[in-house]
């Protein structure tokens, strides 16, 4: 007798993206499918001494246990951090540490949707949310985006008309789509926040990685200048793009009843964070060496953010639109059929693997009315020479 398994999992289906990641094995394929930082940008030497001095200074603290909630030296590291990005007054008993923001959108997910809940993301987002959402019962409602973020205009209108239980926002570089929420729009969802009552859920991996003038202050900092908002902020952070994703750390800054709901269903799944983890985090950061490291990982991925643009325009001309993004790791492209050449993306990641590289067609991240044109391109683990190729091959696929 087969086996009967939960209905939940009728509401979503393996990533589109990892399915892909299973043709990128064949030699010679040049990728720019993956959303991964470059592990050549890892401070190796900085997270081996990190490791050290946690297992000299504090090694029953690593090795043992720990609270839910998280490793409090880790904790006090990350106000500290948040504090020098312009988040006032903001407790280490304010947050949370996630194994990975990833973590954090699972608890959100856990503690606030109930079946047929109406959920706003926007179209495109983050393909794991869509599905993470899903897969606790959420309606997922799609808010337009354009190159300065969501439409606040229409996400208003979503919201009145919806009454999400939250929505969720990627404002700083988000992924898929590299765009930056101007600071009049970040302005304006936290009036909205209050207005409607709304939780906003910020998810802000990429908000480190910007190329020339830094970005707005997050929505969560900005919340100090409009009263009554701070409440209505669950704000998502990660290492996971600026130190290293195998650290697994994120956390996550919400009103106080939220956080006692998340770290209750924590509990369940993981007990904590790996302790071990966090105090190699603490000590990092600690250490004062992640303002160098972000400076070099800045300087690197703006020169092939720069690359990959030059190059697109040059081989594809007239046959891609694209924003040139500020930050991130991410260019968001729409194929026009300019020429007769080929408009829908699949047909063109088709293509592409034949001439050996990849990338992700946009669909699998709309939650509705996906556009079938649009593709993600990442820049991140490809170096100035690999991109200068594998855009040629694009150049190429897309006749």
């Amino acid at each position: 007798m087969p086996l009967q398994f939960a209905t939940r999992l009728d509401n979503v289906e393996t990533s589109a993206i990892r399915e892909l990641f299973k043709l990128l094995g064949k030699p010679g394929i040049i990728s720019f499918a993956g959303g991964f930082p470059d592990s050549a940008m890892f401070d190796v030497e900085g997270l081996r001494e990190a490791s050290q001095a946690a297992l000299r200074d504090e090694p029953g603290g690593a090795l043992q246990y720990g609270a839910t909630e998280g490793y409090d030296p880790l904790r006090a590291q990350l106000a500290g951090f948040m504090k020098s990005k312009g988040v006032r007054d903001i407790d280490p008993q304010g947050l949370i540490v996630t194994t990975g923001s990833q973590q954090a959108l699972d608890l959100l997910g856990k503690t606030m949707i109930s079946p047929g809940d109406k959920v706003i993301v926007e179209g495109p987002t983050f393909l794991a949310t869509i599905q993470c959402f899903r897969l606790y019962g959420a309606d997922l409602v799609s808010a337009p985006i354009d190159a300065d973020g969501v439409q606040v205009d229409r996400l208003e209108e979503l919201i009145r008309a919806h009454k999400p239980k939250f929505v969720y926002l990627i404002p700083t570089f988000g992924n898929p789509s590299g765009a930056l929420l101007n600071l009049e729009r970040r302005r304006r969802i936290l009036d909205l926040a209050v207005k409607y009552q709304t939780l906003i859920v910020e998810d802000d991996p990429y908000g480190d990685l910007y190329f020339g003038e830094a970005p707005p202050p997050s929505i969560l900092a900005l919340s100090a200048d409009v009263p009554g908002s701070r409440e209505w902020i669950a704000h998502c952070g990660s290492m996971s793009k600026v130190l290293s994703p195998g650290l697994r750390v994120g956390w996550m800054v919400a009103q106080p009843e939220l956080l006692a709901k998340a770290t209750m269903c924590k509990q369940f799944s993981d007990a904590h964070t790996s302790t071990f983890a966090q105090a190699t985090a603490a000590q990092y950061l600690k250490s004062g060496r992640m303002p160098a490291t972000l400076a070099n990982v800045r300087r690197v991925y703006a020169e092939r953010a720069a690359t990959m643009g030059r190059a697109l325009k040059r081989e594809l001309g007239d046959a891609i639109e694209f924003t040139q993004p500020q930050g991130g790791l991410f260019f968001w492209a729409r194929l026009t059929g300019a020429g007769g050449r080929v408009k829908d993306a699949g047909e063109f990641a088709k293509r592409a693997i034949e001439k050996g590289v990849a990338f992700v067609p946009g669909a699998p991240f709309y939650a509705k009315d996906a556009d079938p044109s649009t593709l993600r391109l990442s820049f991140a683990t490809a170096d100035v020479a690999k991109i200068e190729e594998g855009v040629g091959r694009l150049g190429e696929a897309v006749k």
